[in-house]
């Protein structure tokens, strides 16, 4: 049965659906686009690597970088690549990898109903044989190599490294060169099997879209196919310590600019919902009350020329894991290191953000949001984040609207705490020398 979910704040409308055979259908028509954007995606990202596999008893750890092998694998068929067939129906596709989903989609002006049917079909038709995945490894190797020589993504992964002992989180999505000759089709079958059950995914279309006719499509298309029955997936993880693995570390790369980037760890996770929304808006607000372009910290830094145009913030949370990240290519580590880190202890031992910050910082952060609501794009990728961790991605505003400092607080206490930090350094090769 069709459920129909109005946010009169927004002005949106949404509408879903749980088919028999588990999957998740959700459409947000967008009046006045002529664009669609649709998205089929599992919740199955690098961090699942230790889990039961269906059918069977008993934990099986899979090989580093499988889930991001799988996609890859996933468009190339017997009868040739899928690529193709989307490009010849006018529609653009893509795929990414996460640590915690998969997402296929495509986007287009016409034959949105051929697309989705093209889309839904070579998801949900695994064809795996040793010789193409022996070809694959070449391939992806080379990915994995071609990404060790960008500094931005190895400072990135290296951060995360850093801060996570245990957590499968602190590996690159994509695995080693390394490990993933270990992969065997065998593997991409089980994996396949286990986290590509409909019931394990939500099928999601924004824009130029007719609710009634797209989830008639998709359950007609459901109707024809045959599933097992929906089974829970259990996955199993490490315990993981508050503490950073490693305080810092640094590595020397041929770039004209050291790069300096803080990792704080969160030590909170087990959570989902309202309650995770809570804390993701409250960890966001008040990086952006401590470091924005607005604050005594950016005003300083940029004067003194510790930052420039590449300094960023962000902030992660998923159901396990949670952390924050900051940092800019810069001629003053040691410098900018020491700015950042007072910011963060004044925090901690003398909080002193005002309902005046948070009302500034709220305003604009509803702002961003509503204009973003005009990007199908931005949609459907923040909407399984949202959908997969038991929030809804329109809640955002309400929850925005009744942020308080003390929730501000009690967020920046969880992921600003002694020894919850490292810093990673990238130099130029010469200065090694």
């Amino acid at each position: 049965m069709m459920n129909k979910i109005h946010f009169e704040q927004l002005q949106e409308t949404l509408y879903h659906e749980t088919l028999e055979n588990g999957l998740n259908v959700y459409v947000l028509p967008k009046n006045g686009f002529s664009k669609t954007y649709v998205t089929f995606t599992t919740k199955y990202g690098s961090v699942d690597r230790t889990f039961i596999p269906r059918g069977g008893s008993d934990f099986v750890t899979v090989p580093d970088g499988i889930a991001h092998f799988l996609e890859h694998k996933m468009f190339e068929k017997e009868e040739g690549d899928v690529f193709q067939e989307f490009s010849e129906n006018a529609a653009a596709a893509n795929a990414f990898t996460s640590f915690t989903r998969t997402s296929y989609l495509f986007s287009s002006t016409a034959n949105l109903y051929k697309n989705t049917k093209t889309l839904l079909d070579f998801v949900q038709q695994p064809y795996f044989t040793e010789k193409t995945v022996e070809k694959e490894k070449g391939i992806i190797a080379q990915e994995i190599t071609m990404y060790d020589d960008q500094a931005d993504w190895r400072q990135y992964f290296g951060t995360i490294a850093n801060l996570f002992k245990n957590h499968p989180v602190r590996i690159d999505i994509a695995g080693t060169v390394e490990t993933i000759q270990d992969i065997t089709a065998e593997h991409l079958y089980e994996c396949y099997g286990t986290f590509y059950h409909p019931s394990n995914m939500v099928f999601f279309a924004v824009g130029n879209v007719d609710p009634d006719e797209m989830l008639e499509f998709v359950k007609k298309d459901q109707q024809a196919k045959t599933f097992e029955a929906p089974e829970p997936v259990e996955r199993s993880f490490p315990e993981e310590p508050d503490q950073a693995a490693e305080p810092r570390s640094e590595l020397f790369m041929d770039v004209t600019k050291p790069k300096l980037m803080i990792g704080t760890k969160c030590r909170n996770t087990d959570m989902s919902g309202k309650e995770m929304l809570i804390r993701e808006l409250a960890s966001d607000v008040t990086l952006d009350i401590l470091f924005g372009r607005s604050s005594e910290f950016y005003t300083e830094a940029y004067n003194r020329g510790l930052i420039d145009e590449s300094f960023s913030y962000e902030f992660n949370l998923e159901n396990g894991f949670g952390f924050a990240a900051i940092g800019s290519d810069t001629d003053h580590p040691e410098e900018l290191e020491k700015l950042i880190l007072s910011v963060f202890d004044e925090a901690r031992d003398r909080w002193s953000i005002t309902g005046d910050q948070l009302e500034r910082i709220r305003k604009k952060r509803i702002g961003l949001f509503m204009r973003a609501l005009n990007s199908p794009e931005y949609i459907a990728n923040q909407f399984t984040h949202y959908n997969f961790n038991d929030m809804n991605l329109f809640d955002v505003v309400p929850v925005l609207e009744q942020l308080t400092t003390a929730q501000l607080q009690e967020a920046f206490r969880d992921f600003y705490y002694e020894g919850g930090q490292t810093v990673m350094t990238i130099r130029p090769t010469e200065q090694g020398k």
